[in-house]
């Protein structure tokens, strides 16, 4: 079951909002979401918490800094995804501006896994490195880390994901999650990390004088690859996070933007000029994360860091063409899924655990989520590894710290999970495919005594009513021009509509027109072939349709049920 509930308007706030002269209907959105003060909205540079600020980034630019005064040779082991690709890109860019000598590593997901694995560190020893530099990833590579320090390597560690109790023995982490960081944004991305390690080292540089005479170089030029890498990885948008994303499609709209992105946008179909957090999370991150998923992420990270048009557009072709075919496996994948859960009661559980053996480990992430959005249950696929092994992939509603629950699962059942790791809402484990029974029943135990029947109600929050001077090209341009996404959610409207009419496209999505007085609407329910009752209650985003050069507004239906 599912039920649309309105947001609270804590009334001062609007007012305040709307007095300090915000739009009456973003004070009342923005007083929806905890702002109370105009200045709260500001995103300017100078509010961004400074590197210093971030546990470990002063040590990280100093043991960087003396490497790059002594040549010395530094590797990058990035993460296959695309905060791991845009953190790669970040550090590759800056440090090269440096001076440095830098190269890049990405694991390969299918043989050798996530993060900094001692096969990992092997391979990268290849190269010769005296400085190894995670990004995205290493906080739990405690054995990474010591096969790369017997080679020699200094080692540094950026990265956000949560730590297990034991801590790699690097040289220098920068982590806002690790123990004694009291970093006020939590929610820092991985590329976030890894941008203020950089901004640190070049004050630590700028001390030292290593400008002088020559142009320093401009970071703000990376921050269209912050804001991609940090909307991309759905991380919660506080202040910090919505600064980074706000310059980072600042520059975007103002055509200063990485080739790479910017040839990402034109086989999107999209206008950089109008650049949203929309198009970021569901345009350009899934064709980067493509490479990651079905073939190799130094295509992503190649398509950031080179500053060719033609090159960029060249790889920028094949991360289209991987992300269609992607696609495409998703489809047949999320089919047999369904067809597993036919006559599945959900009431009757609290978890959902799936298996089939030709699945695709790079998508598994997709159709767990897709599965969790449908039953509103925290959701784990599994694929098919090597040596008897099955890898996960979860994700989780709100009220489940997924991470944790699997934590919680461990220590009961210390034999069961091989390796697992991830956040709240999302992570990923190792498991003998002989105990996918006995994980199903531990992992079912654990959520049903951590959840209560309430939270496995979806619950649909939405912004109440729309006035109709808003259902306008205007005001929809207006809301996409806002910084939105995790935590800061993108507003959601719920009125009741007459259906007037309705049918199907491409046999997969309902397209509507409603009305509600004498007022007529176009709407669409994307993937969602089961038609409408003749009056709805519906839940809605207000979006643009662009056809043939012309732009009407589009209700963008995320629920509905007969009213």
């Amino acid at each position: 079951m599912t039920r649309i509930q309105p947001r609270a308007i804590p009334q001062q706030a609007f007012a305040r909002l709307a007095d300090a002269g915000l739009h009456p209907l973003l004070a009342r959105l923005y007083a929806a979401r905890g702002i109370t003060r105009a200045d709260e909205l500001d995103t300017s540079l100078k509010n961004l918490l400074p590197p210093e600020a971030l546990t470990g980034t002063t040590e990280a630019a100093i043991l960087l800094a003396d490497a790059i005064e002594a040549g010395a040779r530094m590797v990058i082991v990035a993460d296959y995804d695309c905060d791991g690709a845009t953190a790669c890109a970040v550090g590759m860019r800056a440090l090269r501006a440096f001076g440095a000598d830098v190269h890049y590593l990405v694991p390969d997901r299918v043989t050798l896994g996530y993060g900094l694995t001692p096969a990992m560190v092997e391979i990268a020893a290849r190269l010769e490195p005296d400085v190894l530099i995670t990004v995205d990833n290493g906080i739990a590579s405690v054995e990474g880390i010591a096969a790369a320090r017997a080679h020699g390597m200094a080692t540094v560690i950026t990265d956000h994901h949560l730590p297990g109790d034991v801590l790699p023995e690097a040289d220098v982490i920068v982590n806002p999650n690790q123990p004694g960081c009291d970093f006020p944004s939590k929610a820092l991305a991985g590329v976030g990390a890894m941008f203020y390690t950089m901004l640190a080292l070049r004050a630590e540089l700028r001390e030292r004088g290593a400008f002088s005479g020559a142009r320093e170089p401009n970071l703000a030029e990376l921050l269209d690859l912050v804001a991609l890498g940090t909307v991309a990885d759905v991380v919660k948008l506080d202040r910090n996070n919505r600064i980074l994303v706000a310059q980072g499609l600042a520059r975007m709209r103002a055509g200063r933007l990485q080739p790479g992105i910017r040839a990402l946008f034109g086989l999107a179909g999209r206008d950089p000029a109008r650049a949203s957090t929309m198009d970021l999370g569901f345009m350009i991150g899934p064709r980067l994360n493509a490479a990651g998923r079905l073939s190799d992420m130094s295509l992503g990270i190649e398509c950031l860091i080179t500053d060719d048009p033609g090159r960029a557009m060249n790889i920028a072709q094949e991360l289209d063409k991987l992300n269609r075919e992607r696609r495409s496996i998703e489809a047949g994948m999320q089919e047999e899924a369904l067809a597993r859960l036919e006559g599945f009661d959900a009431g009757n559980r609290a978890t959902v655990a799936l298996f089939e053996p030709d699945w695709h480990q790079g998508v598994i992430g997709i159709v767990a989520g897709r599965i969790k959005e449908r039953l509103h249950r925290p959701t784990i696929a599994f694929a098919r590894a090597n040596d008897g092994e099955l890898k996960g992939s979860g994700r989780s509603i709100p009220g489940l710290h997924l991470r944790d629950a699997l934590d919680l699962v461990t220590k009961r059942q210390p034999d069961l999970i091989v390796r697992f790791g991830g956040h709240a809402m999302a992570a990923g484990l190792t498991i003998r495919e002989s105990e996918l029974a006995r994980f199903d029943a531990a992992f079912e135990e654990v959520v049903g005594e951590l959840l209560d029947p309430a939270q496995l109600e979806r619950r649909v929050d939405t912004d109440g009513s729309l006035e109709s001077g808003y259902f306008a090209l205007d005001a929809a341009r207006m809301l996409d021009n806002e910084i939105w996404g995790q935590g800061f959610p993108a507003p959601l409207f719920d009125d009741v509509f007459r259906v007037e009419r309705q049918r199907l496209l491409k046999d997969k999505h309902l397209k509507l027109e409603l009305s509600r007085g004498s007022t007529r609407y176009e709407a669409i329910r994307f993937n969602h072939a089961e038609g409408a009752a003749g009056q709805i209650h519906a839940a809605f985003r207000l979006g643009v349709n662009e056809y043939n050069g012309v732009a009407s507004v589009q209700l963008m239906l995320e629920h509905f049920e007969a009213a």
